[in-house]
């Protein structure tokens, strides 16, 4: 049996010397009812559970080797490490060949932004001729998945001959490790709203979460949003080349409900989005790109070619039909309501802005009146709903959001969304722009232990066929 000596870090090649003693050890994983033959067993302890209490149950699937904080009493090949969360990220990159350093990978990080700046440099990625993949909220469970995951799945990219990888890194990736063993060629940071605060307790906290991946063992350059006060702060702090980018880097810009286009280095560049705040996201995508070295020309026409981001600034209205603009937006912080409520405001003409949103139950309690004062002072009609409640009640939640919009010159709750969603649309008239915020892309609603089919571009486009079908 293999020596419990304790290791205090981790280098990225030390799981090569438990190969060595014990065969091939072809992948691992810290779920035991995934183990498989040839795979080592990471005991990680968590919030509620010890996963050394199941590694009884990886033993008997024939894993070869676990990973632990003690020794256990296994006839099994045994690494002991202080923190076996943190060990997992190394040991997976080192038993699959170190996959991001075989692939050009971004790695984007902030509270808003991440996934449609994601979106619009995959797009310029493969206007440059490179086979690209893109990870994040709308590619998995997790937006970062969990580091023998993320390893396995960089491994598959770099078989399948992928050139390059654009992935959202959390904040919760960062804390706990799940990117740790990954090598960025470029980092990017976007700002920095109230959002998460459930696990880091503090906007410091959360903060130093972001920042950790400027680092040199995760980074080689990094790029930073200088509008923001922590991305300004971010640049002076980092241990990496930090590069910055503004809006003052873009001129002669026009904005529509569905578009954009704008003056970026002598170039007219279009992006087939709407919202001013998909400008700055624009600007991060150009700005990784030309650190990337890829030419203005294919960077230009791969943000105009970009597909339609779903849930973020998704119009579902539609202009020959309604006198009025729908929109279904993901935006669930304070800073990302006030950002699409802002972007409606100059898209109303004359109009009147009109939000639906919910705050999720189960998390950050404190943001929720903090929400609802974004949405009074953005819209002139705001009306709370519920978003996901899981197990509180929802009528709490949803009052906890009210009490912050007290100020709105109309002020409506309904406790059921879609009933919520078709309120706005009644009250909509022409030149009006109806947000509908906070679940965007996504197509479920939990409530308590179940789940029910909710997709709010689907409510929306359903409710708009009855009521023109009543008019």
């Amino acid at each position: 049996m293999m020596s419990s000596t304790l290791v205090d870090a981790v280098p990225t090649d030390l799981f090569v010397r438990l190969v060595g003693e014990i065969g091939a050890v072809v992948d691992l994983t810290h779920d035991s009812r995934q183990v498989e033959p040839g795979w080592a067993f990471a005991c990680v302890v968590g919030e509620h559970q010890d996963g050394h209490h199941y590694a009884g149950a990886a033993v008997a699937s024939r894993a070869s080797a676990l990973i632990v904080d003690r020794h256990l009493d296994f006839d099994i090949p045994q690494l002991v490490v202080r923190d076996v969360r943190r060990a997992i990220g190394p040991i997976a990159a080192s038993v699959h060949g170190h996959p991001s350093q075989r692939l050009t990978t971004v790695g984007i990080t902030g509270t808003n932004g991440k996934t449609t700046t994601t979106f619009l440099l995959g797009s310029i990625l493969r206007a440059a001729g490179r086979e690209t993949r893109e990870m994040g909220t709308l590619s998995g469970v997790r937006t970062t998945p969990e580091a023998a995951d993320l390893q396995r799945r960089l491994a598959g990219f770099v078989t399948a001959q992928v050139d390059a990888v654009v992935m959202e890194v959390s904040s919760h990736a960062l804390a706990l490790h799940r990117v740790d063993g990954t090598r960025f060629d470029v980092a990017m940071f976007t700002n920095l709203g109230r959002d998460h605060l459930d696990l880091h307790g503090s906007m410091e906290s959360y903060f130093r979460a972001k920042a950790s991946l400027f680092m040199p063992d995760l980074s080689d350059v990094g790029v930073t949003n200088i509008d923001d006060p922590y991305g300004r702060l971010l640049l002076d702090v980092a241990a990496i080349e930090m590069i910055g980018f503004s809006e003052s880097d873009a001129s002669d810009v026009v904005i529509n409900v569905d578009s954009l286009s704008f003056t970026w280095r002598g170039r007219h560049v279009r992006v087939p989005l709407g919202g001013r705040f998909n400008l700055m996201n624009a600007l991060a995508a150009l700005t990784i790109a030309d650190v990337l070295e890829i030419g203005a020309d294919a960077s230009v026409a791969g943000i105009a070619d970009c597909p339609p981001v779903p849930g973020r600034f998704e119009v579902v209205s539609d202009p020959t039909r309604e006198s009025f603009s729908v929109v279904v937006d993901y935006a669930h912080t304070p800073d990302g309501i006030r950002e699409v409520l802002a972007a409606a405001r100059l898209l109303a003409t004359g109009g009147r802005v009109i939000v639906v949103f919910g705050c999720g139950g189960g998390r950050d309690v404190e943001k929720r009146p903090l929400m609802g004062s974004a949405a009074a002072v953005g819209a002139d009609i705001v009306i709370v709903t519920s978003d996901n409640p899981r197990h509180e009640d929802p009528m709490v939640i949803i009052d906890a959001a009210a009490a912050g919009a007290s100020t709105a010159a109309t002020l409506i709750t309904e406790v059921d969304r879609r009933a919520a969603i078709e309120i706005a649309l009644r009250l909509a008239r022409a030149g009006d722009v109806v947000v509908i915020a906070g679940k965007g892309h996504e197509t479920m609603q939990t409530i308590g232990d179940s789940e029910r089919q909710f997709d709010d571009r689907q409510v929306a486009r359903a409710l708009l066929s009855i009521l023109e079908g009543q008019s």
